[in-house]
């Protein structure tokens, strides 16, 4: 999988310009982009932008028919993206502001968007 045939590259490159084309939908929707591919030790957050005062953590699926990419975005994914949210929000101080999670569906073809607003909870107890 991935070897001297590039195929693992040309899906990093895909997966690349899906985030941009999901950064420039959102920009347009009037949300501040504020970081890209977020890690740490918990894993990884696509895009962490700001929606008025709410700072929303967004993860971008590419979407090829018939897949569902919010299929994706399962429970264990969800606790995954909760906890990286949470270091983000500790590490920049930003503990206490509203928070919300989207998923962005991004078409493999067309590089369309579809935008689900506050698609989960955080599994994280309070």
């Amino acid at each position: 999988m991935g070897g001297s045939d590039g195929s693992g590259d040309g899906r990093k490159r895909l997966g690349s310009r899906g985030e941009d084309e999901a950064e420039r939908f959102l920009a347009a929707a009037g949300y501040r982009v504020i970081g890209r591919n977020y890690r740490c030790r918990f894993g990884e957050i696509d895009i962490v932008a700001v929606d008025g005062e709410t700072v929303v953590f967004v993860e971008v699926k590419l979407r090829h028919h018939p897949f569902d990419p919010f299929d994706a975005v399962d429970e264990r994914k969800q606790g995954q993206i909760s906890r990286t949210a949470f270091d983000f929000l500790r590490r920049r101080a930003m503990l206490g502001r509203p928070v919300r999670f989207d998923v962005v569906a991004v078409e493999g073809r067309t590089f369309a968007c579809d935008h689900v607003v506050d698609a989960f909870e955080s599994t994280l107890d309070e």
